[in-house]
């Protein structure tokens, strides 16, 4: 039975992730990839679970295989039966097919190309995932496949809309931030509990109250709301059940996802009763590495020397790096997108670009004590980087 104080008590409508204009894509990177490869088409076969088809037809559902087809200029998806009218609303290409509820998604993408007139026995591209019986049905139609990363390569430079897609995102996972915060500050000590309207305050109490501000701004938590204290802190990706305790770290790292399939990221870490020991020191390090690397953040920047900065920072203040279980043990960000983890990687040696979103997430651990982790979505512009979404910083929870 749920707590009546456990649904969250926000209105609706109130800022509300309202979307009405369609996302488009812009083929073009497909056009110079079939240029550059001398290739007749590119195919992709896959269901509403694959990031790089949502991408490409901004098409959502279903959970069975349809499948996508570009030759040059011309952009077809294959919908699966009883799907044609949603595609049709969604697919931003020129041709949308219906196939039969019987036929494979690779034998339909081989029947476009065959009715398009493709050379027979042509180069046809396809991403590395490709399914393989979608991969059996174009080789028996006579293509041949060559693998080709032009997708993955275009994801990472985002256009306005999908920036638009993802600052929306991101204001509503500021807001499930707020939330957690305000009944982290309302919440009492109680000898070695914490306790909040009426009980003891577990992490699976404090996730409800931030999924359900997230809900009622029109983004759903997609299982990606980690809260972890004490030791579970120290758990990157914890979304079990544990109780808060006074002093302990508390983690939150709240990633929903909008109805365009576009992710928000947020991190910071609050303490209920803090003692000023090992936790106060972790903040203020991952405070100022998270400074380090920001500052280098820029396009035509190396990737890698923004999380070398934030290294260099954390060491400094005397904790470890490069460690699998203590200190920071992860890459300082990563791309977001349709995807939460994309490219581009911060370790890599790619100068990052305009238009790249990453997040900028440095963080120290130990299960000993805790976890201490502070993470914003940053923009990469020209002469910089623009955050996504902004919230404030500080260990002991306040009134905001």
């Amino acid at each position: 039975m749920r707590d009546a104080d456990d649904s969250g008590g926000h209105d609706r409508h109130e800022g509300s992730l309202d979307v009405d204009d369609p996302l488009d894509t812009d083929y073009g990177f497909l056009d110079a990839e079939l240029r550059r490869r001398n290739a007749a088409a590119f195919v992709h076969v896959g269901d509403r679970f694959d990031d790089d088809l949502r991408y490409l037809t901004r098409f959502s559902g279903p959970d069975r295989a349809y499948a996508f087809v570009y030759r040059r200029g011309t952009a077809t998806l294959c919908a699966p039966a009883l799907f044609d009218e949603q595609a049709e609303r969604e697919f931003p290409g020129a041709d949308v097919v219906t196939a039969n509820r019987a036929d494979p998604a690779g034998l339909r993408a081989a029947a476009v190309l065959d009715a398009a007139g493709a050379e027979e026995g042509g180069t046809v591209l396809v991403p590395q995932h490709v399914p393989h019986d979608a991969a059996v049905y174009l080789e028996r139609a006579g293509y041949e496949l060559e693998s080709t990363d032009a997708v993955a390569g275009a994801r990472q430079v985002k256009t306005d809309a999908e920036v638009d897609r993802l600052r929306r995102v991101q204001r509503a996972a500021v807001r499930g931030m707020a939330r957690a915060e305000a009944v982290l500050y309302e919440a009492e000590v109680d000898g070695d509990e914490v306790v909040w309207n009426g009980g003891p305050l577990s992490t699976e109490r404090l996730r409800r109250q931030v999924n359900g501000v997230l809900a009622a701004h029109g983004v759903r938590d997609a299982g990606n709301t980690v809260v972890g204290c004490g030791p579970t802190a120290a758990d990157l990706h914890f979304t079990g059940l544990d109780a808060i305790r006074p002093g302990e770290t508390v983690l939150l790292d709240i990633s929903p996802r909008g109805p365009d399939g576009y992710y928000g990221d947020i991190t910071r870490t609050f303490a209920v009763d803090p003692d000023g020991g090992w936790e106060r020191r972790a903040y203020v390090a991952v405070e100022a590495a998270r400074e380090a690397a920001l500052a280098e953040l820029g396009a035509g920047v190396p990737a890698s020397t923004v999380n070398e900065e934030a290294s260099a920072e954390l060491a400094a203040y005397g904790f470890r790096v490069d460690s699998d279980e203590v200190g920071f043990t992860h890459s300082v960000g990563h791309g977001v997108g349709v995807s939460l983890h994309e490219g581009p990687s911060l370790t890599a040696d790619e100068e990052l670009e305009a238009g790249n979103v990453v997040t900028i997430e440095p963080g120290v651990y130990d299960p000993e004590h805790g976890g201490v982790r502070l993470e914003d979505l940053a923009l990469v512009t020209e002469d910089g980087y623009e955050l996504l979404g902004e919230y404030p910083f500080g260990l002991v929870p306040r009134e905001r």
